[in-house]
């Protein structure tokens, strides 16, 4: 989708220049409170040294604490290197608001976000209220004015505390997406299992068989040929059984299901940055063929949302409704994007109409906003017997 070039992921690096740019501009954001020392060097209030001395610390600062806090949501950092760097940090707070004056405590503020940015929980509960002690001593010893001190206190405060919740949501957000890869990953070697299973109890005993039977033809030729040719009909013919069983599985493997193809167009929406409103479970006691061309319907649907919709959510509903002509299941795909281009369907249309004739199902589709013609919903409406469970 058209988003992903600007969408920047919670815990995920950025994988572009753009994403980059984005990144930057929200942490440099919270750049503004630096107005005060530059302020101060652009008036005028010091020596041309003292000057030249104040904009390259007040860089080298500002580029130090871009560096940890731009980091941190992308991998975790060395911490011998980035108390160092806190360290260093906090030194030239220091120096700078001792040497130029009230403006330049602000510092400790950005001080007191980087070590609620980079430093575990722990740590940072009690580095971050030593930060704001630091700033008070500083303002207190010299001629700042009190309420000057007052009023940076709660930033330093708040924004280094907030940061410690910020920087926790992100490990956790980091180690979500590390647990639902596990989980795939062990579902994948579950259904290897099972397939090996499945092979085993197919062909295991049909191989034997196939291979006694062969043994004994092959005693019984020289001097029995006729009850040699029954064994390799027998083996002809378990041969055949085991191909047609072999086979039946195959298929089972390949015929799409409901619940599947509905856990997969959670994870497809969400790893395309798409608001997903997608239902847990179908209906129970679905016919085999009806089931499986909505299956087909709905990963193609979910499909072209991903790729050509532009939408940030999408919604899927799946109910059995009764109507005039017996009760149908009626599957529904709706997204807010740019919607529908042209008037002739598409490939994938097409075919998830020609698969609806093989149950005599229908489909009809609409723009999801009638009134400005965006979005775009599919609906499918396939027949089901009697027996079918109301679900709703």
């Amino acid at each position: 989708m058209n988003d992903d070039a600007t969408f920047v992921g919670i815990g995920r690096p950025p994988t572009n220049r753009r994403q980059v740019g984005i990144k930057l501009l929200w942490i440099g954001i919270w750049l503004a409170f630096m107005s005060a020392p530059v302020k101060d060097l652009v008036d005028g209030n010091h020596t041309p040294w003292a000057t030249a001395l104040g904009v390259l610390g007040l860089v080298v600062f500002v580029g130090t604490y871009l560096v940890l806090v731009f980091r941190h949501t992308s991998k975790a950092l060395d911490r011998r290197r980035v108390g160092t760097t806190i360290a260093f940090l906090g030194a030239l707070a220091v120096v700078l608001s001792l040497t130029l004056g009230t403006p330049w405590l602000v510092l400790f503020v950005y001080v007191s976000v980087t070590v609620g940015a980079t430093l575990p929980l722990r740590t940072a509960g009690w580095l971050i209220p030593a930060v704001t002690a630091v700033l008070v001593g500083i303002g207190l010893t010299g001629d700042h004015p009190r309420e000057i001190i007052t009023a940076l206190v709660v930033p330093a405060l708040l924004g280094g505390f907030a940061m410690t919740g910020v920087r926790q949501m992100i490990r956790t957000t980091i180690e979500l997406r590390e647990a639902r890869a596990t989980v795939a990953q062990l579902a994948a070697n579950e259904e290897r299992l099972r397939l090996a299973r499945d092979l085993h109890d197919l062909l295991g005993h049909s191989l034997s068989l196939i291979t006694l039977k062969s043994e004994l033809a092959g005693r019984m030729l020289p001097d029995h040929p006729d009850q040699a040719a029954l064994q390799v009909a027998d083996i002809e013919q378990v041969s055949r059984q085991a191909l047609v069983d072999v086979r039946s599985a195959v298929t089972g493997y390949r015929r799409p299901t409901l619940p599947g193809e509905l856990a997969g167009a959670r994870t497809a929406l969400a790893a395309a940055g798409i608001t997903a409103d997608v239902p847990t479970e179908p209906p129970d006691d679905l016919p085999e063929k009806p089931e499986e061309v909505l299956a087909w319907a709905l990963r193609e649907a979910v499909t072209n949302v991903v790729r050509h919709s532009g939408a940030r959510r999408c919604t899927v509903t799946l109910v059995p409704r009764q109507t005039l002509g017996g009760r149908v299941l009626e599957l529904t795909v709706a997204d807010d994007g740019r919607g529908g281009s042209g008037t002739k369907p598409g490939n994938g249309l097409t075919g998830i109409t020609e698969r609806l004739a093989t149950v005599d199902g229908t489909m009809t589709t609409r723009p999801t906003d009638s009134a400005s013609g965006k979005g775009f919903t599919l609906t499918l409406s396939v027949p089901l017997g009697s027996d079918l469970g109301s679900g709703e």
